[in-house]
């Protein structure tokens, strides 16, 4: 069975000989399935009325683990953004009423931002939604073809890790 891609492969196979037809197509394929995720991930955001960019910086917050709360600071790395950057999403996060801004408990002179009852709810809605769309994906394997492709994948991005 051909896909999309495989035409694709066929038109540079002709144009450009010296061409890696296997690097392509698993290029082109891994390039192709994270647009059709990051498509339906904002399709599934664009329903809660999210951007990617709230829905990633209340992930951090609930990443944390219970009460779902770090420094901007924290935040702003994790994120890898500027401070001045996280500032702008917290106060847009904060009028959406899902993050609140706080003294810390210990350290009066820091402030950390917190997850809302809202925040929580509207971010699992989101990743309850957002995982049913990963595992419909991944269930088109079976599960040995599953564990085959982790590792293939795994040996991938520890390739770009090192370097």
């Amino acid at each position: 069975m051909k896909d999309a891609i495989d035409h694709h492969i066929d038109l540079w196979a002709k144009e450009l000989p010296e061409m890696d037809l296997r690097v392509e197509g698993i290029s082109t394929r891994l390039h192709a399935l994270a647009k059709y995720l990051d498509r339906r991930r904002d399709a599934v955001l664009a329903g809660h009325e999210l951007q990617w960019w709230e829905f990633k910086t209340l992930h951090m917050l609930r990443r944390g683990g219970s009460p779902y709360r770090a420094t901007p600071g924290q935040l702003a790395t994790q994120l890898n953004l500027s401070p001045a950057t996280l500032t702008n999403r917290l106060d847009t996060l904060v009028r959406r009423g899902y993050v609140v801004r706080e003294h810390d408990r210990d350290d009066r002179r820091k402030v950390v931002a917190m997850l809302t009852d809202e925040g929580l709810k509207v971010w699992q809605q989101g990743v309850g939604e957002i995982s049913r769309v990963e595992e419909d994906l991944v269930h088109e394997l079976g599960e040995q073809e599953q564990d085959e492709l982790i590792v293939l994948l795994r040996r991938l991005v520890l390739a770009t890790e090192r370097g």
